[in-house]
């Protein structure tokens, strides 16, 4: 909105609105500019204050909607409208400062007041909640709701968050070049929008107390309440969500979501599914029927469900409070009967009722579905279609984070395959994953460890030297002790100490601002690439077990690459080829030529 010199209204233009239909309660607290048409202001009440910005003789489209520009039919409160905008048929708009060339068309009631918002994501009882502004990341939610025992940072965010949300003139806001129509409610919803990366409200039910990113759609009957979106997220089709966190690129659709904070890349838009309680680390995928956190398993609603990046319930799995999963963990249908602490990552998990047990194959996805573990890395860097990108990612699957798990799930084979073939046992039995008293066996434990030794030296060496043609890193970066310990912040990967570090500076108040703290992140993003370079040479020092490596490793290590990329090139050719072969898939077509002209 541009800085205008607003200026009283003159006697003649009083006169004129008054003829339009346009009544006021004091037409000494409406402002316009000197662009300002009084014929295009009709059948309006005006209470409190109301600035009008310029208006001229435009149109503002929305597809076939195509409407003058200026006011008509609506009841404005205490607002500041900006330059070129079309407002028709909005029954009480209270409390907004709307931006640059909008549309607000057929809507209820837009209203919005100073009492701030509280989310209460990731745990029903309350334990964890937060106070969003515009502006906010899912990683800044994140890290409100989860270092709770660090009592001086919680209050110094909170302090932080008022003072910026106080800083604003309007309660509300919304974004230049938004569409919001046929819309029943919204109250205390700020919608950030631009003529780059445009927002859209429409057909909606209700809205209340939320922050909506950049580029968002909200479409075709939602209902949703104390809500954070990112950046390009899309909510549809009857969803109803309360209390959550919605990460950048990700769509929800015909489901119910509750409670939760959930990272960029995430897919749920399939009947008959929730999510409640929850913290799922993105590029996640939630079939129909799936219930995530189906109970409590104690005397109040305060359980939790955590999940790494990649996490995929299948068709109709439920899951009960508490359980957590380690990244990319791919559940069969089944009703899960216990709480569950998957530390596998990259696997497959079974509950085989016939021989009440739980089964779980590591690295599975590496060894069966090469062509799904290398399209999901490509297709969310793919489909990242947001202009600002606020929130920083890591879409690539094999990144520090998970070649830490990998790290521990090779010693925890290593560990349950000792003690099985101690024991006399006739397959791998581990410990720790199902509270109970069932057994949990490990399927192809031998394939899956040596598997797991090729997911850490191709994610090493893809770091290092992606065309296999550099030569011996320099040693340095063997220096110091490796990082073994990775926060996910909202889909950022940052070092423990280097977190550790922002929490200590925002409580000692050298971060004393998010736009201080969104700069350290920035910093922190910029590093990563060296960061990251770093702990992929030193996993291959650990694999070597030794401090640094030769020119002879290295050689092997880029042998085990070439086979390695071999290996990922064919089975991403096999896996898809499964598909193709499939005869059942050809039955619902007429001939080939239909059939290539629908995929191809």
């Amino acid at each position: 909105m541009n800085n205008n010199h607003y200026r009283n209204l003159t006697s003649a233009e009083i006169e004129a609105l008054q003829a339009q239909g346009n009544s006021a309660e004091n037409w000494a607290s409406i402002m316009v500019t000197d662009c300002f048409d009084p014929s295009r202001i009709c059948g309006n009440s005006f209470i409190g204050t109301v600035l009008i910005g310029a208006i001229a003789d435009g149109t503002v489209s929305d597809g076939s909607l195509i409407l003058p520009e200026g006011l008509r039919g609506s009841m404005l409160r205490d607002c500041c409208i900006g330059d070129h905008c079309a407002i028709v048929n909005v029954r009480y708009l209270a409390g907004y400062q709307i931006g640059d060339s909008c549309l607000l068309f057929n809507i209820d009631e837009m209203t919005a007041d100073r009492e701030a918002a509280w989310l209460e994501p990731m745990n029903e009882n309350g334990g964890r909640r937060i106070l969003t502004f515009p502006g906010m990341t899912v990683g800044d939610a994140y890290m409100w709701a989860r270092f709770r025992g660090e009592s001086t940072l919680m209050q110094k965010l909170e302090e932080i968050t008022r003072s910026q949300l106080q800083n604003s003139q309007y309660p509300s806001s919304v974004g230049a070049h938004s569409v919001i129509k046929n819309t029943k409610r919204i109250h205390n919803v700020s919608v950030l929008s631009s003529a780059d990366d445009p927002s859209r409200i429409e057909e909606c039910l209700m809205l209340g107390d939320g922050v909506v990113g950049f580029g968002c759609k909200l479409e075709y009957g939602i209902i949703a309440e104390r809500f954070l979106l990112g950046e390009h997220v899309k909510l549809e089709f009857g969803l109803r969500l309360n209390d959550s966190v919605v990460g950048d690129n990700s769509t929800l659709a015909r489901c119910e979501v509750g409670c939760s904070i959930i990272f960029p890349a995430h897919e749920q838009h399939h009947n008959n599914s929730f999510l409640i309680a929850a913290m799922v680390m993105g590029q996640s995928n939630v079939a129909a029927g799936g219930t995530l956190g189906s109970n409590h398993n104690s005397r109040t609603a305060d359980n939790e469900i955590s999940a790494g990046r990649g996490f995929w319930p299948g068709l109709c799995v439920s899951l009960k409070h508490s359980s957590r999963f380690a990244s990319y963990c791919l559940l069969s249908k089944a009703d899960y009967p216990s709480e569950l602490n998957i530390t596998l990552p990259f696997a497959l998990v079974n509950n085989n009722v016939a021989k009440d047990r739980l089964e779980v194959m590591p690295a599975y996805w590496w060894m069966y579905n090469m062509y799904a573990m290398d399209r999901n890395s490509r297709k969310f860097a793919n489909r990242d279609k947001r202009v600002y990108k606020a929130q920083h990612v890591e879409f690539d699957n094999l990144a520090p984070d998970t070649a830490e798990e990998i790290i521990i799930a090779r010693d925890l084979l290593h560990i349950w395959t000792e003690e099985s073939y101690r024991e006399g046992r006739e397959f791998i039995e581990a410990h720790g994953m199902e509270k109970g008293h069932r057994k949990t066996v490990i399927l192809k434990a031998g394939e899956g460890y040596k598997a797991y030794r090729d997911m850490l030296v191709y994610y090493a060496m893809k770091t290092l030297d992606p065309d296999g043609t550099a030569a011996l890193p320099d040693k340095a970066l063997g220096d110091g002790e490796r990082v073994t310990r990775w926060v996910n912040i909202g889909g950022q990967l940052i070092a423990e100490a280097d977190m550790q570090q922002l929490i200590d500076d925002i409580e000692n108040g050298v971060l004393q601002s998010w736009e201080a703290i969104h700069h350290r992140f920035d910093q922190l993003w910029q590093a990563y690439p060296d960061a990251k370079q770093r702990h992929a040479y030193q996993v291959l020092c650990l694999l070597s077990q030794k401090r640094s490596l030769d020119n002879e490793e290295w050689k092997r290590y880029m042998a085990d690459y070439a086979r390695i990329k071999q290996f990922v090139a064919d089975q991403k050719v096999l896996t898809r080829k499964k598909d193709d072969d499939n005869q059942f898939r050809h039955a619902t077509y007429w001939n080939d030529a239909e059939m290539h002209a629908v995929l191809d």
